[in-house]
């Protein structure tokens, strides 16, 4: 099973080689087996990339991302051709009613909140807001009508960090919940499209500029994990992106069974895909913790 995260932060040259992903660096060659990655990330622009270890890497659907030059996640690289029944899918995805599909998301905005809670009162500033979190829990209405997930995030990042906290602002905070969404949202992105799914095309999010619509609409509940690392971080004077990869490593309990963060996603995912076809959401499975 994929396992390993490689995160490629220095000058070298990345080729393929007998089922290798072969690094070629000033202080040799390092040699890793496809068959143990799960996740490529070239972190730097100084690197030579041959298009053979790329389309390897497509092939065996290996979750690929690109950074910019100041080593934010900038493109993914996915398959052209994400699963042999993707007809079958999209017509499937279109035709999902939108009772099921406000019904899902109530549920999805639900667990949201439940991590927010978790993090907030191990990890926040004002832990004892976390019962006001809870609170909204119960009053989410079907399709979050009332816009409890709103309300939450307000009450939340300020109890968690500061109360003139931003998402907008350039803090270190942000850098580090933004790399660690992106990341997330790539998993996401990817088993999406191995399945044969749009991600455009969401359940809730519908924004005509956001081409992951439906990635976002499932990776909310996964946003938690992310903010754990931000308050595990949040007073070093600069940012260790070793360290915010690491959420790759960590395992979740889902299911009533540890698994890793991968696959939880996969296991979440498909759950959800599940509800979203026969109509019962009581069989989807979200993170049962928050522990990294």
């Amino acid at each position: 099973m994929a396992f390993r995260t490689v995160v490629i932060s220095s000058h070298s040259k990345i080729e393929y080689s007998l089922e290798y992903l072969v690094f070629r660096t000033v202080d040799g060659v390092k040699r890793i087996h496809l068959d143990e990655v799960s996740t490529v990330i070239f972190e730097t622009t100084n690197i030579s990339i041959t298009s053979s270890i790329l389309v390897e890497l497509v092939k065996r659907k290996i979750n690929i991302i690109f950074c910019d030059e100041k080593h934010n996640p900038i493109a993914q690289l996915n398959s052209l051709s994400g699963s042999h029944n993707s007809y079958k899918r999209i017509v499937e995805q279109m035709n999902w009613d939108d009772d099921i599909k406000n019904k899902v998301w109530t549920e999805i905005v639900k667990a949201k909140i439940k991590g927010q809670s978790f993090v907030l009162q191990n990890y926040g500033r004002v832990p004892s807001n976390s019962q006001l979190l809870d609170s909204y829990i119960l009053d989410v209405e079907i399709g979050d009508i009332t816009n409890r997930e709103g309300h939450a995030a307000k009450v939340y990042f300020n109890s968690l960090f500061h109360d003139n906290f931003s998402r907008s602002d350039d803090s270190n905070i942000n850098v580090i919940l933004n790399y660690g969404y992106s990341i997330i949202l790539s998993l996401f992105n990817r088993v999406l499209i191995s399945s044969g799914f749009l991600t455009q095309l969401g359940i809730h999010h519908k924004n005509e500029f956001n081409q992951f619509n439906f990635s976002c609409d499932l990776m909310e509940p996964f946003r938690p994990f992310a903010d754990i690392i931000a308050c595990k971080l949040k007073d070093e004077k600069e940012v260790d992106k070793d360290k915010i990869v690491d959420i790759l490593a960590s395992e979740i309990l889902i299911g009533g069974q540890k698994q890793s963060f991968t696959n939880a996603i996969n296991i979440y995912t498909y759950s959800v895909i599940d509800a979203l076809n026969n109509g019962n959401t009581n069989k989807i499975k979200f993170p049962e913790s928050y522990d990294l």
